[in-house]
């Protein structure tokens, strides 16, 4: 008998989560391990309960999905994420997509697409319907798309994808236990690989290339 999928859950909305739960659990073969309510929890007890997918809507107070998404990658956490969207959400789109997520799913999604979607994240799988990011992507193109003077290492990615989430010196210092002068020197590092002026042109050009 194959193992369920084991999920964590993440609205801000008692009653959605209530609806995705009771819908969860008459599909089958799909667990729902905790429940949470903002990006918050859902680091925390990520960071004690293992799942195999993460199903988190994108918008939340505090800390939101993508948010929580950046800092999961930051800390090393692959778990597969799967964001909750709605159509009008194409530039977060993009920021998720640069942070690392796995799929995007409609909150109106019929039962069975949900299913699915979550047992193909699971299996590895990459789902970047109903919205392509392609356009968005094409949108927020980079003018500058000369190849990057370096490699970048995995810790240059992670700060890389934290800048993308809009994250300061100062909370990417508290995200990945670093000092904050650390962090400066990746940043300018970081600025220098891409031969870039600021934050802003580094994080596009990366999205552009494809770094993150």
């Amino acid at each position: 008998m194959t193992s369920p999928v084991r999920i964590a859950l993440a609205d801000d909305q008692a009653l959605v989560r209530a609806g995705l739960r009771a819908l969860i659990e008459r599909l089958g073969g799909i667990e729902i391990a905790f429940e949470a309510g903002d990006g918050a929890e859902l680091l925390t007890q990520l960071a004690a309960t293992r799942v195999d997918v993460v199903l988190s809507d994108i918008r939340m107070p505090g800390i939101n999905g993508i948010d929580a998404l950046v800092a999961l990658r930051a800390r090393g956490d692959s778990t597969p994420v799967l964001l909750l969207t709605t159509f009008d959400d194409s530039d977060l789109l993009l920021r998720a997509t640069g942070a690392g997520a796995q799929g995007f799913l409609l909150k109106d999604a019929a039962p069975e697409d949900l299913q699915d979607a979550i047992k193909r994240v699971a299996a590895g799988e990459t789902l970047l319907q109903p919205v392509s990011t392609d356009p968005v992507r094409a949108r927020f193109r980079f003018r500058d798309e000369a190849p990057p003077s370096d490699t970048f290492n995995e810790r240059e990615v992670s700060i890389l994808r934290l800048l993308a989430g809009g994250y300061s010196n100062k909370e990417i210092a508290r995200t990945l236990f670093l000092a904050e002068g650390t962090v400066k020197n990746y940043v300018s590092t970081i600025l220098d690989k891409l031969g870039t002026r600021d934050r802003t042109r580094a994080v596009l050009k990366a999205i552009t290339l494809r770094i993150i």
